[in-house]
């Protein structure tokens, strides 16, 4: 009988520890609860590397999620939804693009606030947008020597 006691208690000890690490990676992950945070959208021309559960930042401090990535049929955009921490009050004029953490980085959502006095309200879309830039793009670019380096004028004139 006390063996059965002690695999019992041993049991649920484990048990309860895995629980607990559940709960981490789910809060950690933005699986949390959606009472302290509030929604906003965004139209994207690329969301290359953003997905469901990507960091949104501001200065570098998460401040919420990507919750919602669609395209959208009448404009080719990517319509993004993400969910902003409640403390976080951004200005209507602010504005949301992807970033990368570097050459080997991830890519995050970075908020830029703006200087208006007004504040987003809940499902407000941010207008001022930038998508991800393509690394392999900017290298074909600079391997190309740029975009259209020996052009003639837009006047039509011919330099020597």
């Amino acid at each position: 009988m006390a063996y059965e006691r002690a695999e019992l208690l041993a049991g649920a000890a484990v048990l309860a520890v895995a629980a607990g690490f559940a709960l981490y990676a789910a809060r950690g992950a933005g699986l949390g609860s959606e009472a302290d945070s509030y929604p906003l959208t965004a139209s994207f021309r690329s969301v290359e590397g953003v997905s469901v559960g990507t960091d949104v930042r501001l200065a570098g401090v998460k401040v919420g999620t990507v919750t919602d990535l669609r395209l959208n049929p009448q404009t080719f955009f990517a319509d993004t939804t993400i969910s902003m921490r409640k403390d976080v009050a951004l200005p209507v004029d602010s504005s949301i693009l992807i970033a990368s953490e570097g050459l080997l980085g991830g890519t995050f959502v970075e908020v830029q606030p703006g200087g208006a006095l007004e504040s987003l309200a809940p499902g407000a879309e941010i207008e001022d947008t930038q998508g991800a830039v393509s690394l392999i793009t900017l290298l074909l670019k600079f391997a190309g020597g740029g975009a259209g380096g020996d052009t003639a004028p837009a006047d039509g004139t011919a330099t020597p």
